[in-house]
């Protein structure tokens, strides 16, 4: 989890993700949108496929980078637990949650 906040720590990786939300884009499609050079970005590149938030395939000679979407979710998942957010629900309420169905559904409320 650490290394997926550090990677989301510098507000160009967080834009490279934004803008991978709509589908993958090659390498040199998302530096041409940065006033840095494309050694810098391949550092950028670089931290965020370390933390897991990135894939990278070879296509006819250009890198196109995906979202890894998983990685995300499990890094946002770890957070709100450590910070008493979201925490696992108990008794009738997580039951109806892992079935589909609705408790009280039915009953009067007193």
């Amino acid at each position: 989890m650490n290394k997926v906040f550090d990677a989301l720590s510098h507000p160009i990786r967080r834009e490279v993700l934004e803008l991978l939300k709509s589908g993958g884009m090659t390498a040199g499609d998302l530096a041409d949108r940065f006033p840095v050079s494309k050694p810098t970005m391949s550092g950028h590149f670089a931290k965020l496929k370390e933390a897991g938030l990135i894939q990278g395939e070879n296509r006819k000679g250009s890198v196109v980078y995906t979202l890894n979407m998983s990685t995300l979710e499990e890094a946002l998942h770890g957070f709100m637990g450590r910070v008493g957010i979201g925490a696992p629900e108990t008794g009738a309420r997580a039951s109806a949650a892992r079935t589909g169905s609705d408790p009280l559904e039915g009953k009067e409320s007193t």
